[in-house]
């Protein structure tokens, strides 16, 4: 078949200016620029990938933040013994696994949500040499594999969700691959079999020799001469999984390692509406909207979870293993613990409870909803040092905010198609005694856009002297711009900015050469290459009066930049405000 006329496929190079309001107030309280020192934490693999694009993200704001991905077992543990100064864990304190107890530190603490996502089964599996991409399961067959009751693939419960693949799927054996670490990933697995597939579960902890009932259990249990794969941490797992010489293999972990990381498939899950779905953000928003979470404050597990009602959601958009992980964070000035940590972990939570959430699904996650932001808002303000002023919710740009607090991502969510409800036809078609399909589609001309990923108004801090006595200095961070890209090949853009003169009262003006910027990128996205441009330092000419360039980026993507400002004003200037417009630009 011919393909589209040659001008169909065209890229023209689209241009879409924006401008930034500049706001700069002289004669306030002197003010300088928070010093964060170095903070640690550890704990989730389930949250790693987003973690390392947190702490990636926040070194423009001279935040040094190191974060290691070792389980959440691990990471409560480290907590517990205050060798870090916050934890990440996908299950509370409180858990006894095996006989092992997990008792709360001495320490103070609070919890918090930090990001939600999907537990997936990504699979390695062909036939013949085509990889499988399109599996379903339901939940009982996903309980009886990593019970061992299912050993190959061509089992008749594999083939009854899968009609369209049911005379092809080989003899092959199953494989599950689990975690040989403490992990929040087992432990929330482990709690969805307890509650859906109780008998199941309980048989294979006989089998292992764990009393019963079982319950959620952080380390996997083992049963004595079993085929099962152990393999430490969700790298570890995901990473067996993907090698080419373990067809067969099935684990579970969180989608971002499936999506982000490997590349390699995850199977539809049936849920409780009839409806074989993935862990999309959006599916995963929708089934979070019947998790029930401890409101009381008072508690010690305040704003933990209960999930019973995600796994029973009637919605047919709800992915039934969908779930959220805690930041735990100190309360108390105490052992190793000090207020300047305290002031750059509270920045640090502000920045991924809200900017931090904008791209967490091109990670594999969703984001937070307002009702959890805000309740951990409240929790980052006990964080004794933090900058409590700063703990706006009015400036955090969440993407699922909206005026009257639901979630606009579950709220948009598209419905699955007819075909993925459980004994339809096959959305492929290809079932036995179906029809194929033809699907056309038409590529219209791709764009290239500019805009804002925040508030436009940037308001620096009153002016100080600077040491020198030759001028009044102040600085911040410009909100970042998002570029998005979707023309067809690998056609480079360049994001430029330029600011005209600041004017204030009775018409006195500041150059616009007095402004200068490091950029830097803030989020690098899905975009192929990304680079930011050179720092453009005070006494650089004309500053950013001329154009100058903010990132370069090669390939279709989405990703976002930005840069710390420096403002350097005569000492004679009249008091006041004094605004400028910077005027950015994509080609």
């Amino acid at each position: 078949m011919p393909g589209p006329p040659p001008a169909l496929l065209a890229r023209p190079r689209i241009v879409t200016a924006l401008s930034l309001l500049a706001v700069l107030l002289f004669g306030a309280t002197p003010a300088t620029a928070a010093t964060h020192v170095p903070i640690a934490g550890a704990g989730s693999t389930w949250s790693q990938n987003a973690l390392d694009q947190w702490t990636a993200n926040v070194q423009q704001y001279d935040m040094r933040v190191s974060y290691n991905g070792t389980g959440s077992s691990d990471g409560r543990n480290h907590f517990r013994n205050s060798t870090v100064d916050f934890a990440v864990s996908d299950i509370p304190y409180g858990l006894e696994d095996s006989g092992v107890a997990d008792p709360p530190p001495s320490r103070k603490y609070a919890y918090m949500p930090i990001v939600a996502g999907g537990t997936s089964f990504m699979y390695n599996l062909t036939i013949g040499s085509r990889r499988v991409t399109d599996l379903r399961l339901s939940g009982e067959v996903i309980a009886k594999i990593f019970t061992g009751q299912i050993t190959t693939w061509n089992d008749p419960a594999i083939k009854a969700d899968n009609p369209a693949l049911a005379s092809t799927l080989p003899a092959r054996p199953v494989v599950p691959v689990v975690r040989s670490d403490g992990s929040g990933t087992t432990a929330q697995f482990s709690a969805w079999m307890s509650k859906q597939y109780p008998s199941l579960w309980d048989d294979y902890c006989r089998r292992a020799g764990r009393s019963t009932p079982c319950g959620t259990a952080s380390v996997y249990p083992a049963v004595p001469g079993g085929t099962f794969v152990r393999q430490a941490g969700s790298n570890g797992v995901s990473g067996y999984v993907a090698q080419s010489r373990n067809v067969g293999t099935i684990t579970y972990v969180e989608y971002s390692y499936a999506a982000l990381t490997t590349r390699f498939p995850v199977a539809k899950v049936l849920n409780k509406a009839g409806y074989y779905v993935a862990p999309t953000a959006q599916n995963v928003a929708v089934a979070l909207l019947k998790a029930r979470t401890n409101e009381d404050s008072s508690w010690p597990d305040y704003l933990t979870q209960a999930l019973d009602g995600v796994y029973n959601s009637t919605d047919p958009r709800a992915y039934p293993l969908s779930g959220y992980s805690y930041a735990i964070v100190p309360t108390k000035v105490e052992h190793n613990f000090t207020l300047q940590k305290g002031e750059s972990l509270g920045a640090f939570a502000y920045y991924f409870l809200c900017q931090g959430q904008q791209h967490v699904d091109k990670l594999g996650y969703s984001p937070l909803p307002i009702n959890l932001v805000q309740a951990a808002l409240n929790q980052v303000r006990r964080i004794p040092g933090v900058d409590v002023q700063s703990i706006d919710i009015k400036s955090c740009h969440n993407p699922t905010f909206s005026t009257d607090g639901t979630n606009t991502l579950a709220l948009t969510a598209p419905y699955p198609s007819p075909c993925d409800r459980v004994g339809s036809t096959p959305c492929d078609g290809t079932a036995p005694g179906g029809r194929s399909q033809s699907i056309t589609t038409t590529l219209e001309p791709g764009a290239l856009l500019i805009s804002v990923a925040g508030d436009p108004h940037v308001e620096l801090p009153g002016p100080v002297l600077d040491p020198s006595g030759e001028f009044l200095h102040t600085s911040g961070q410009m909100t970042p711009v998002t570029v998005t890209d979707t023309r067809s090949g690998n056609i480079g853009w360049t994001v430029s900015g330029q600011v005209g003169d600041f004017t204030g009262p009775t018409g006195s003006t500041i150059d616009g050469s007095s402004l200068t910027w490091a950029p830097a990128i803030a989020d690098r996205g899905n975009v192929p290459s990304i680079t930011p441009g050179a720092p453009v330092v005070p006494g650089d000419g004309n500053g950013l009066k001329e154009s100058r360039t903010l990132a370069t980026g090669i390939g279709p993507g989405t990703a976002d930049a930005g840069a710390g400002l420096d403002f350097d004003a005569p000492t004679s200037t009249p008091p006041g405000t004094y605004t400028a417009v910077l005027t950015l630009t994509v080609i």
